[in-house]
């Protein structure tokens, strides 16, 4: 157990140093602004807005989250990545899509209270964590370093009041063009006069306002990574094997996963499909075809490195 911890707090704090503080600038908020100023004379090929921030070398990582609080987390992440991606340059296409973005966040959090279910999970991951504080084989100093930094995001949460990103709810041109988003092409020129103009501004205006309401999700963005790290490094990836094409898993009820991470080599003709829930998980691993034919299971035995995340 003391290794699984020391892996867990190396990872993590590796982590800190080399990308999350750049992960950060690019994340919701307003630090998105001041991170695209940064790089606008750069070469966008090197830009860290275009990065994922959790890179693994020539492989494809496949996730299944095994409960509804981090599936919901995962796809924020998602957004709040796509949305920094398209902010990251200049063109009206890529306001369309962060606005877009900022649009399907503002959608989530109006059906489930995320401010408390983040408080949840960064809470469990702190008293977890506390329980080994005495530990003399773990690395305190990262230890405490870990435990401040999640402390900070659990104030951070805290100061949000009321719903999250209640205030873009008032305004009537965002709310106009939301509507019309539900219909297939609903936002040409000639429906939406007023996003025609304002497509039509200054890229450094367009940029600015984008930054001002993701700026809204900032404390809850930043607060969703971190439990989304804590959770992927909680478990090493070890190699495993699917016999025919297909693997399949008990969980232990009493130490439940959170989530499920495959990993496959690049360039293999196969990809690994997930489902599961709180007792069991299965992995299937399916040719992938673009035309006519149909998706089949490989028969093949295939080598794949798997994690368990549980925390």
């Amino acid at each position: 157990m003391t290794a699984i911890w020391n892996h867990w707090l190396n990872a993590y704090w590796n982590y800190i140093r080399t990308t999350w503080k750049s992960h950060m600038t690019t994340s919701p908020g307003t630090s998105i602004a001041s991170s695209r100023q940064a790089q606008e004379h750069a070469d966008p090929a090197h830009s860290t807005a275009t990065k994922s921030p959790r890179p693994v070398p020539d492989k494809i990582m496949y996730e299944q989250p095994l409960n509804e609080r981090i599936r919901a987390f995962l796809r924020l992440e998602y957004l709040f990545q796509q949305a920094a991606y398209h902010l990251g340059r200049e063109s009206e296409w890529d306001s369309r899509a962060t606005l877009a973005c900022v649009l399907e966040i503002l959608e989530i959090f109006g059906n489930t209270n995320f401010k408390s279910e983040a408080l949840k999970e960064l809470e469990r991951h702190s008293t977890s964590l506390k329980r080994h504080e005495k530990n003399p084989d773990i690395d305190h100093s990262q230890l405490s370093s870990l435990l401040d930094d999640i402390n900070t995001h659990i104030e951070s949460v805290r100061t949000i009041n009321g719903q999250i990103g209640n205030e873009l709810k008032t305004s009537e041109f965002l709310a106009s063009i939301k509507q019309r988003c539900a219909i297939p092409g609903g936002t040409c020129d000639f429906d939406l006069p007023a996003f025609h103009y304002w497509l039509k501004q200054p890229a450094k205006d367009r940029t600015r306002d984008l930054a001002q309401w993701l700026g809204h999700f900032d404390a809850i963005g930043q607060a969703i990574q971190m439990v989304l790290t804590l959770t992927r490094d909680s478990t090493p990836m070890k190699l495993t094997l699917a016999t025919g094409g297909m693997y399949q898993r008990t969980l232990d009820p009493n130490l439940p996963c959170q989530l499920v991470r495959i990993a496959l080599p690049q360039g293999l003709p196969y990809f690994a499909e997930l489902s599961g829930g709180r007792h069991r998980f299965t992995a299937r691993f399916l040719q992938f075809y673009t035309d006519e034919k149909r998706t089949l299971q490989t028969d093949r035995d295939v080598e794949f490195e798997l994690a368990c995340c549980v925390i």
